[in-house]
Protein backbone atom coordinates (compact mmCIF):
# COMPACT_ATOMS: atom_id res chain seq x y z
CA UNK A 1 0.00 0.00 0.00
CA UNK A 2 1.47 3.82 -0.77
CA UNK A 3 0.84 6.61 1.42
CA UNK A 4 1.61 9.77 0.65
CA UNK A 5 2.62 12.37 3.20
CA UNK A 6 1.82 15.66 2.56
CA UNK A 7 2.61 17.76 6.12
CA UNK A 8 5.46 16.89 8.40
CA UNK A 9 4.88 14.14 11.23
CA UNK A 10 7.01 12.31 13.65
CA UNK A 11 9.79 10.64 11.65
CA UNK A 12 8.68 7.51 14.08
CA UNK A 13 5.32 7.32 11.75
CA UNK A 14 7.44 7.02 8.46
CA UNK A 15 10.02 4.28 10.48
CA UNK A 16 7.05 2.01 11.61
CA UNK A 17 4.88 2.08 8.67
CA UNK A 18 7.90 1.20 6.62
CA UNK A 19 8.52 -1.72 8.88
CA UNK A 20 4.99 -3.11 8.39
CA UNK A 21 4.97 -3.19 4.97
CA UNK A 22 4.01 0.32 3.56
CA UNK A 23 5.89 2.45 1.02
CA UNK A 24 5.60 5.87 2.40
CA UNK A 25 6.28 9.11 0.31
CA UNK A 26 7.18 12.31 1.63
CA UNK A 27 6.09 15.55 -0.41
CA UNK A 28 5.71 18.07 2.53
CA UNK A 29 5.96 20.79 0.12
CA UNK A 30 3.07 20.20 -2.53
CA UNK A 31 0.53 22.28 -3.11
CA UNK A 32 -3.03 20.99 -3.73
CA UNK A 33 -2.66 20.93 -7.69
CA UNK A 34 0.55 19.51 -6.83
CA UNK A 35 -1.33 16.63 -4.62
CA UNK A 36 -4.32 16.43 -7.13
CA UNK A 37 -2.01 15.57 -9.89
CA UNK A 38 -0.49 12.50 -8.08
CA UNK A 39 -3.27 11.43 -5.34
CA UNK A 40 -4.07 8.86 -7.73
CA UNK A 41 -1.37 6.26 -7.38
CA UNK A 42 -2.15 6.14 -3.87
CA UNK A 43 -4.02 4.22 -1.44
CA UNK A 44 -3.40 6.29 2.11
CA UNK A 45 -2.84 10.62 2.67
CA UNK A 46 -1.75 11.92 5.78
CA UNK A 47 -2.17 15.32 6.32
CA UNK A 48 -2.25 17.78 9.12
CA UNK A 49 -3.79 20.75 7.52
CA UNK A 50 -1.52 21.38 4.19
CA UNK A 51 -5.02 21.84 2.24
CA UNK A 52 -8.45 21.24 1.81
CA UNK A 53 -9.29 17.54 0.94
CA UNK A 54 -12.55 18.32 -0.50
CA UNK A 55 -15.00 17.13 -3.35
CA UNK A 56 -12.48 17.27 -6.15
CA UNK A 57 -9.67 15.98 -4.49
CA UNK A 58 -11.87 12.95 -3.02
CA UNK A 59 -12.96 12.05 -6.50
CA UNK A 60 -9.48 12.40 -8.22
CA UNK A 61 -8.39 9.97 -5.70
CA UNK A 62 -9.56 6.83 -7.11
CA UNK A 63 -7.44 4.19 -5.09
CA UNK A 64 -7.24 6.04 -1.83
CA UNK A 65 -8.32 3.94 1.37
CA UNK A 66 -7.82 6.38 3.84
CA UNK A 67 -7.25 9.40 5.23
CA UNK A 68 -4.86 10.30 8.46
CA UNK A 69 -4.65 13.50 10.33
CA UNK A 70 -2.15 14.23 12.96
CA UNK A 71 -4.04 16.26 15.27
CA UNK A 72 -7.52 16.20 16.22
CA UNK A 73 -9.67 19.01 13.95
CA UNK A 74 -11.23 17.32 11.00
CA UNK A 75 -12.42 20.66 9.52
CA UNK A 76 -10.61 20.29 6.16
CA UNK A 77 -11.51 17.18 5.31
CA UNK A 78 -15.04 16.58 4.22
CA UNK A 79 -15.37 13.52 6.28
CA UNK A 80 -19.41 13.06 5.38
CA UNK A 81 -17.72 12.86 1.14
CA UNK A 82 -15.32 10.96 1.96
CA UNK A 83 -17.16 8.16 4.57
CA UNK A 84 -19.69 8.05 1.66
CA UNK A 85 -16.76 6.61 -0.92
CA UNK A 86 -16.14 4.07 1.44
CA UNK A 87 -12.28 6.49 2.63
CA UNK A 88 -11.68 5.74 6.45
CA UNK A 89 -10.80 9.17 7.76
CA UNK A 90 -8.64 8.82 10.92
CA UNK A 91 -7.45 11.63 13.71
CA UNK A 92 -5.51 11.46 16.64
CA UNK A 93 -7.17 13.71 19.16
CA UNK A 94 -5.63 11.25 21.95
CA UNK A 95 -2.44 12.69 21.24
CA UNK A 96 -2.16 16.36 22.00
CA UNK A 97 -4.83 16.45 24.64
CA UNK A 98 -2.33 16.59 28.05
CA UNK A 99 -0.55 19.93 26.77
CA UNK A 100 -3.95 21.32 25.59
CA UNK A 101 -4.79 21.08 29.05
CA UNK A 102 -1.95 22.37 30.59
CA UNK A 103 -1.64 25.24 28.05
CA UNK A 104 -5.47 26.29 29.43
CA UNK A 105 -4.30 26.31 32.86
CA UNK A 106 -1.18 27.98 32.37
CA UNK A 107 -3.09 30.79 30.52
CA UNK A 108 -5.64 31.39 33.06
CA UNK A 109 -3.29 31.48 35.44
CA UNK A 110 -0.76 33.91 34.04
CA UNK A 111 -3.59 36.07 33.60
CA UNK A 112 -5.27 35.80 36.94
CA UNK A 113 -1.97 36.45 38.66
CA UNK A 114 -0.76 39.10 36.23
CA UNK A 115 2.68 37.02 35.57
CA UNK A 116 2.65 38.56 31.72
CA UNK A 117 1.96 42.01 32.73
CA UNK A 118 4.08 42.36 35.92
CA UNK A 119 7.45 40.80 34.28
CA UNK A 120 6.93 43.53 31.37
CA UNK A 121 6.54 46.22 33.88
CA UNK A 122 9.61 45.13 36.09
CA UNK A 123 11.56 44.99 32.84
CA UNK A 124 10.85 48.81 32.40
CA UNK A 125 11.70 49.57 35.28
CA UNK A 126 8.36 49.39 37.42
CA UNK A 127 7.71 47.55 40.53
CA UNK A 128 3.87 47.52 41.51
CA UNK A 129 2.30 45.11 43.53
CA UNK A 130 -0.26 46.29 44.72
CA UNK A 131 -1.21 47.03 41.08
CA UNK A 132 -0.19 43.30 40.14
CA UNK A 133 -2.37 41.58 43.10
CA UNK A 134 -3.66 37.90 41.95
CA UNK A 135 -6.95 37.02 41.47
CA UNK A 136 -7.68 33.72 43.04
CA UNK A 137 -8.92 30.94 40.85
CA UNK A 138 -9.69 28.62 43.99
CA UNK A 139 -13.28 28.94 44.32
CA UNK A 140 -14.29 29.95 41.20
CA UNK A 141 -16.47 28.28 38.77
CA UNK A 142 -15.46 26.32 35.51
CA UNK A 143 -17.50 26.21 32.34
CA UNK A 144 -16.24 23.52 29.86
CA UNK A 145 -17.77 23.82 26.58
CA UNK A 146 -16.63 20.23 25.06
CA UNK A 147 -16.27 17.26 27.00
CA UNK A 148 -13.71 15.67 24.76
CA UNK A 149 -9.97 14.37 25.13
CA UNK A 150 -8.86 18.11 25.48
CA UNK A 151 -12.06 18.95 27.58
CA UNK A 152 -11.25 16.15 30.12
CA UNK A 153 -7.85 16.70 30.09
CA UNK A 154 -8.10 20.27 31.28
CA UNK A 155 -10.55 19.15 34.01
CA UNK A 156 -8.16 16.65 35.05
CA UNK A 157 -5.49 19.52 35.51
CA UNK A 158 -8.13 21.50 37.53
CA UNK A 159 -8.66 19.24 39.87
CA UNK A 160 -7.06 20.08 42.88
CA UNK A 161 -7.13 23.49 42.44
CA UNK A 162 -10.24 24.14 44.68
CA UNK A 163 -12.57 24.90 41.61
CA UNK A 164 -15.88 23.75 40.62
CA UNK A 165 -16.08 22.66 37.00
CA UNK A 166 -19.73 22.34 35.12
CA UNK A 167 -19.45 20.84 31.57
CA UNK A 168 -21.58 21.34 28.39
CA UNK A 169 -21.38 18.07 25.70
CA UNK A 170 -23.98 18.17 23.11
CA UNK A 171 -22.98 14.59 22.15
CA UNK A 172 -22.10 13.00 25.56
CA UNK A 173 -24.76 12.47 28.04
CA UNK A 174 -24.27 10.85 31.91
CA UNK A 175 -20.94 11.29 32.23
CA UNK A 176 -20.00 13.38 36.04
CA UNK A 177 -17.12 11.83 37.74
CA UNK A 178 -14.98 13.31 40.18
CA UNK A 179 -13.40 15.76 37.84
CA UNK A 180 -16.78 17.22 36.85
CA UNK A 181 -20.45 17.92 37.05
CA UNK A 182 -22.36 17.33 33.77
CA UNK A 183 -24.19 20.37 33.43
CA UNK A 184 -26.32 22.37 30.31
CA UNK A 185 -25.63 25.74 28.66
CA UNK A 186 -28.20 27.17 31.04
CA UNK A 187 -26.37 26.63 34.42
CA UNK A 188 -22.97 27.64 32.52
CA UNK A 189 -24.67 31.11 31.63
CA UNK A 190 -26.29 31.48 35.33
CA UNK A 191 -23.06 30.26 37.44
CA UNK A 192 -19.84 30.10 35.56
CA UNK A 193 -16.61 32.72 36.32
CA UNK A 194 -14.57 31.16 33.39
CA UNK A 195 -15.29 29.43 30.51
CA UNK A 196 -13.17 27.50 27.92
CA UNK A 197 -14.10 26.31 24.64
CA UNK A 198 -13.14 22.75 23.51
CA UNK A 199 -14.80 21.79 20.38
CA UNK A 200 -14.49 21.20 17.02
CA UNK A 201 -15.21 24.05 14.24
CA UNK A 202 -18.15 22.82 12.54
CA UNK A 203 -21.20 25.34 10.77
CA UNK A 204 -22.61 25.37 14.02
CA UNK A 205 -19.84 26.32 16.46
CA UNK A 206 -18.35 29.30 14.07
CA UNK A 207 -18.50 32.09 15.65
CA UNK A 208 -20.31 30.22 18.59
CA UNK A 209 -18.71 33.24 20.74
CA UNK A 210 -20.48 36.07 19.67
CA UNK A 211 -22.08 39.24 21.10
CA UNK A 212 -25.06 36.98 21.79
CA UNK A 213 -23.25 34.36 23.78
CA UNK A 214 -21.38 36.89 26.11
CA UNK A 215 -24.54 38.73 26.70
CA UNK A 216 -26.25 35.65 28.53
CA UNK A 217 -23.67 35.00 31.01
CA UNK A 218 -24.89 36.38 34.38
CA UNK A 219 -21.56 37.15 35.81
CA UNK A 220 -18.80 38.80 33.84
CA UNK A 221 -16.50 35.70 32.65
CA UNK A 222 -13.18 35.16 31.74
CA UNK A 223 -12.78 33.37 28.47
CA UNK A 224 -9.85 30.11 27.05
CA UNK A 225 -10.17 29.01 23.33
CA UNK A 226 -7.78 26.50 22.69
CA UNK A 227 -9.54 25.12 20.09
CA UNK A 228 -10.48 26.32 16.72
CA UNK A 229 -10.00 30.26 16.34
CA UNK A 230 -13.26 31.18 14.38
CA UNK A 231 -15.57 29.32 17.30
CA UNK A 232 -14.65 33.10 18.72
CA UNK A 233 -15.90 35.95 17.06
CA UNK A 234 -13.13 38.70 17.45
CA UNK A 235 -15.09 41.91 16.98
CA UNK A 236 -17.65 40.59 19.29
CA UNK A 237 -15.00 39.88 21.70
CA UNK A 238 -13.51 42.93 21.61
CA UNK A 239 -17.06 44.96 22.70
CA UNK A 240 -16.98 42.53 25.35
CA UNK A 241 -13.55 43.19 26.68
CA UNK A 242 -14.20 47.11 26.04
CA UNK A 243 -17.85 46.84 28.30
CA UNK A 244 -16.10 44.65 30.81
CA UNK A 245 -18.73 41.66 30.43
CA UNK A 246 -15.48 39.48 29.61
CA UNK A 247 -12.76 40.05 31.79
CA UNK A 248 -9.92 38.78 29.90
CA UNK A 249 -9.43 36.40 27.38
CA UNK A 250 -6.81 33.65 27.01
CA UNK A 251 -6.19 33.18 22.78
CA UNK A 252 -4.14 30.27 21.75
CA UNK A 253 -6.10 30.53 18.54
CA UNK A 254 -7.79 33.46 16.51
CA UNK A 255 -9.72 33.63 13.58
CA UNK A 256 -7.19 34.82 11.65
CA UNK A 257 -4.90 31.92 11.71
CA UNK A 258 -4.88 30.88 7.94
CA UNK A 259 -6.21 27.54 6.72
CA UNK A 260 -2.39 25.90 7.57
CA UNK A 261 -2.36 27.51 11.49
CA UNK A 262 1.35 28.26 10.55
CA UNK A 263 0.68 32.36 9.90
CA UNK A 264 -2.13 34.89 10.25
CA UNK A 265 -3.65 36.43 7.65
CA UNK A 266 -5.66 40.09 7.49
CA UNK A 267 -4.55 42.07 10.19
CA UNK A 268 -1.79 44.51 8.58
CA UNK A 269 -3.78 47.21 9.57
CA UNK A 270 -6.87 45.21 10.83
CA UNK A 271 -8.02 47.70 13.69
CA UNK A 272 -10.17 44.36 15.28
CA UNK A 273 -6.61 42.94 15.56
CA UNK A 274 -4.96 46.36 16.53
CA UNK A 275 -6.94 46.98 19.51
CA UNK A 276 -6.76 43.62 20.74
CA UNK A 277 -3.19 43.53 21.23
CA UNK A 278 -2.96 46.64 23.15
CA UNK A 279 -5.70 45.19 25.91
CA UNK A 280 -3.24 44.14 28.66
CA UNK A 281 -6.04 41.85 29.76
CA UNK A 282 -5.83 39.32 26.72
CA UNK A 283 -2.84 36.71 26.39
CA UNK A 284 -2.18 35.38 23.26
CA UNK A 285 -0.16 32.34 22.21
CA UNK A 286 0.83 31.04 18.30
CA UNK A 287 -1.92 28.02 18.42
CA UNK A 288 1.10 25.87 19.86
CA UNK A 289 -0.80 24.21 22.77
CA UNK A 290 -1.16 20.93 21.47
CA UNK A 291 2.79 21.18 19.81
CA UNK A 292 4.65 19.78 22.76
CA UNK A 293 7.44 17.53 21.32
CA UNK A 294 6.17 14.64 23.37
CA UNK A 295 2.54 15.12 21.87
CA UNK A 296 4.28 14.75 18.20
CA UNK A 297 5.33 11.47 19.41
CA UNK A 298 1.99 10.59 20.36
CA UNK A 299 0.57 11.52 17.27
CA UNK A 300 2.56 9.19 15.33
CA UNK A 301 2.32 6.46 17.65
CA UNK A 302 -1.77 6.63 17.71
CA UNK A 303 -1.73 7.08 13.94
CA UNK A 304 0.80 3.91 12.99
CA UNK A 305 -1.80 1.76 15.43
CA UNK A 306 -5.20 2.50 14.25
CA UNK A 307 -4.11 2.67 10.32
CA UNK A 308 -1.73 -1.20 10.61
CA UNK A 309 -5.42 -2.13 13.06
CA UNK A 310 -7.64 -0.86 9.77
CA UNK A 311 -5.29 -2.49 7.05
CA UNK A 312 -2.72 -5.11 8.84
CA UNK A 313 0.17 -5.99 6.56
Amino acid sequence: MKILLVDSVHPSLVNQLTIAGFECHEKYNLTYQDAIAIIPSYEGLIIRSRFTVDDHFLTTAKKLMFIARAGSGMENIDVARAQKKGIACINSPEGNSEPVGEHALGMILTLLHNIHRAGKEIREGKWDRKGNSPTELMNMTVGIIGYGNTGSAFARKLHGMGVKVLTYDKFKHDYTDKYVLESTMANLYDLCDIVSFHIPLTKITRFMANTEFFEKFRKNIYLINTSRGEVVKTSDLLLALESGKVVGACLDVNEFEDKTFNKLTNVEGNPVWNKLLEKPNVILTPHIAGQSNNSMIRHADILYHKIIQMFPH
